[in-house]
């Protein structure tokens, strides 16, 4: 049992790390624009060195445009390329801003309530170390193996929702695109809230057994 529970105590740090990083990370998404390259995560997007949130409409403040700064970068006073990123983020916000935005809201949310629910699996497995009565030791890890399938679900539900959207939506605006690390650690992530919630029920399966098999 112990061994089972040692090895999902491991897989859920693993994956709670990088649930943490792939959401934090600026890297879901990468495209080249007008041969400038440019990332986006879930909280921001950017392109050279400038970095914008979400929600922010580039282009709108005078001087404070994606244009602008990308001229800079470039170290000339033409705009061709940052405004025609400022005329397709324009476009975006014009055909869909309030799907896109539903659309940002539930993966953060989803990638959230799975570190949460990660978390939690991570403070059950360890209390089902401790010595308590047998009653209690024996429903932590499976409290703990529901948390993680709980998580692998959360995950998996954003990383879907990314997945369409981007495919069908912004994939379509931006040539030259791919996803990036932080997507793909989203994956990993996936992987390792699965497996500490197969081996947190193996681990309550062993015990349950060796209790119905004890002469009373």
């Amino acid at each position: 049992m112990y061994s089972f529970m040692g090895g999902g105590l491991f897989c859920a740090w693993v994956g709670t790390i990088l649930l943490v990083v792939a959401t934090a990370t600026d890297h879901w998404m990468q495209y080249r624009l007008s041969g400038a390259f440019a990332h986006q995560g879930l909280w921001r997007y950017c392109l050279g060195s400038k970095c914008y949130l979400q929600t922010e409409s580039i282009g709108e403040a005078p001087g404070q445009g994606l244009g602008w700064n990308q001229s800079l970068l470039q170290g000339g006073t033409s705009q061709p390329e940052g405004n025609l990123f400022c005329k397709c983020r324009t476009l975006w916000l014009r055909e869909g801003k309030g799907a896109a935005q539903a659309y940002w809201n539930a993966t953060r949310a989803f990638m959230i309530l799975s570190s949460l629910c990660a978390t939690s699996g991570i403070v059950m497995g360890i209390m089902a170390f401790a010595q308590q009565p047998t009653f209690t030791r024996l429903s932590r890890p499976f409290s703990a193996g529901i948390m993680f399938f709980a998580s692998t679900f959360f995950v998996l539900l954003a990383l879907a929702i990314y997945t369409g959207v981007t495919v069908s939506f912004l994939g379509r605006r931006f040539g030259d695109w791919r996803f990036s690390w932080s997507y793909i650690l989203g994956w990993v992530a996936l992987l390792m809230t699965f497996f500490a919630g197969i081996f947190y029920m193996c681990a309550y399966r062993m015990h349950e057994c060796r209790r119905l098999s004890t002469p009373r």
